[in-house]
């Protein structure tokens, strides 16, 4: 027996036309989080450059711990924001949520190449390492480029997609640093600019 499918163009249009106008008029929440990860992170790749540079006088082993550190902080700042965006409630519309998702799946693609690399480096030593580690800043913008298109298409921003087209920009650029110190000065110019003001500014919004 064969079921006929019933289609309604008029109610999709509808619905697409009320994520669309709910987009425009709710500021996207979350964007806390976003500022968070851009400061932190970009905290621990001045870090990483002050060592590659031979700035602080440590061995370059000191960049593990530096990593490892803010990553462990900023696991705990997410924990604390999640919790407070619990409490805060308030309504939540098809945009943000959309938006929200995007944002969790970069999170967690990231958190998934890193212990990838990881286990890759243990699998092939330590020039593995190199390499892998080396294309990590350049991975990571090509991720947050995804997440601001997302949230852009959502929002139905044109500054948004300005931060996309510029996260996508700045991974090929910093590719061509690779092998120096300059290359996580770089990459920290980037996560302050395309991640921690924007979520900033963001937050601001949402607040006001």
């Amino acid at each position: 027996m064969m079921t006929e499918k019933i289609e309604d163009p008029a109610a999709d249009i509808a619905w697409m036309r009320r994520v669309a106008e709910e987009g425009r008029q709710r500021p996207m929440q979350g964007a806390s989080i976003l500022f968070a990860a851009g400061l932190l992170y970009g905290v621990a790749s001045l870090g990483h450059w002050a060592v590659a540079s031979g700035l602080a006088g440590l061995d370059m082993s000191a960049v593990n711990y530096i990593w490892i550190g803010v990553t462990v902080v900023f696991f705990a700042v997410l924990v604390l924001v999640i919790r407070a965006l619990k409490r805060a409630g308030g309504v939540e519309t098809s945009a943000n949520r959309a938006s929200g998702t995007a944002w969790a799946s970069v999170g967690w693609g990231i958190f998934a190449l890193s212990l990838s690399m990881a286990v890759l480096a243990w699998r092939l030593g330590e020039d593995a390492a190199i390499v892998t580690l080396a294309l990590m800043p350049s991975v990571i913008m090509v991720f947050y480029g995804s997440g601001w298109a997302v949230t852009a298409a959502m929002q139905r921003s044109k500054p948004l997609w300005g931060l996309a087209l510029a996260s996508f920009a700045a991974a090929p650029l910093l590719a061509a640093l690779v092998g120096q110190a300059e290359q996580y000065l770089a990459y920290a110019a980037a996560l302050f600019l395309l991640m921690a003001l924007p979520g900033f500014l963001l937050m601001r919004a949402a607040r006001g």
